[in-house]
């Protein structure tokens, strides 16, 4: 599987690493390095099979290589899991040793937190490799910058829909209260907007309608919220064969990764009417800000560059309009051509 799944995918190199002293099982993923070293997360995650990790791993890195190129960042996409029970498992020792394998790729993967590892974590790991960022003397945390590049990306899709990007009384709907969630929900009410939250965690929903005087909706309805906008900002696949035909917005903008279940969706949104803003690109402001970090630049720079998730989003939309596809379509086109671009230039000069 691996051989014929990374061949498929285009990596560019999969490596396994083991330490049988601490019990690390990790898998790093680099897809592409055309414009730089890659940069992505680290999932630690209790897989089912060895089979499940490595397909997720790549799909994960080749959305990173995707992301980074639609940005304009000078990055490559790559990704890592640690395999097993994140509290059975995260040891310090093993921590350092998952370093100490980062270290051994020479620079070619940079990694930073992602599900279940965190900046205390990064922390550790930097005791045993230069190639991470989002440690605690870093930028900080990235998520209201992933959320202030949402809230453009949104304002952007307002205008493209209805002529103006003011989002003064639009209903948002925002499923998913976790950190980005939450601040994109705030920076939305201070714009004007109207705003219903939604997740599992009734507590958090609770308390967050409270505090913000906010209409609540429950998990399992949603979808048929009649709004402007659904944004996602939770888990992935949440639109597909089952919500779509309930789906009442115009705009699907949420700042989750993998909100669409399957590819062919965003076609299936189009013909529609719905308007949908590639997650990669609305959700890229935590990417840009380990970017900054890594490249010697500040917060302020990265939320600058955040904002501007917004121009990049019209751009898109004019240029899927122009080609009538999908504006998915239209942001992949435009990463390859970034990276077939930096091909190019690299095959000219060796």
């Amino acid at each position: 599987m691996v051989f014929e799944l990374t061949a498929d995918s285009g990596h560019e190199q999969v490596s396994y690493f083991t330490d049988p002293e601490t019990g690390l099982r990790a898998i790093v993923a680099i897809h592409d390095t055309s414009l730089g070293p890659s940069l992505g997360g680290t999932r630690i995650f209790d897989y089912d099979t060895e089979d499940d990790a490595l397909a997720d791993v790549c799909r994960l890195s080749q959305a990173m290589t995707y992301k980074a190129a639609a940005a304009d960042l000078p990055l490559g996409g790559g990704k890592a899991v640690i395999v097993g029970d994140p509290p059975a498992i995260k040891t310090e020792a093993l921590l350092e040793a998952y370093g100490r394998a980062i270290d051994c790729l020479g620079g070619r993967y940079i990694t930073s937190v992602d599900v279940n590892s965190s900046v205390e974590d990064m922390d550790v790991i930097a005791q045993t490799t230069d190639s991470v960022v989002g440690t605690s003397d870093g930028l900080g945390d990235p998520s209201p910058i992933t959320a202030h590049g949402a809230f453009h990306g949104i304002r952007a899709c307002a205008e493209a829909v209805y002529g103006t990007g003011s989002l003064s009384d639009r209903e948002v709907v925002i499923q998913g209260l976790g950190k980005v969630g939450r601040s994109l929900a705030e920076e939305l009410l201070a714009e004007g907007a109207a705003v219903t939250v939604s997740d599992i965690d009734a507590d958090a929903v609770e308390a967050f309608a409270r505090d913000h005087d906010v209409e609540t909706v429950a998990p399992e309805a949603v979808y048929e919220r009649d709004c402007d906008v659904f944004a996602p900002c939770a888990v992935g696949g949440v639109v597909n064969d089952d919500t779509i035909p309930t789906l009442e917005c115009d705009i699907v903008a949420g700042a989750a990764n993998n909100v669409l279940a399957e590819r062919r969706h965003a076609n299936e949104l189009r013909d529609r009417g719905v308007l949908y803003a590639p997650d990669y690109v609305l959700n890229a402001g935590g990417l840009i800000t380990v970017a900054k970090e890594h490249l010697g630049g500040t917060r302020e720079e990265a939320y600058d560059e955040a904002a501007a998730i917004g121009d990049r989003l019209l751009e898109l939309i004019e240029r899927a309009d122009d080609r009538g596809t999908t504006v998915l379509d239209a942001a992949d086109a435009y990463a390859e051509e970034r990276i077939d671009g930096a091909e190019t230039t690299l095959a000219s000069s060796a």
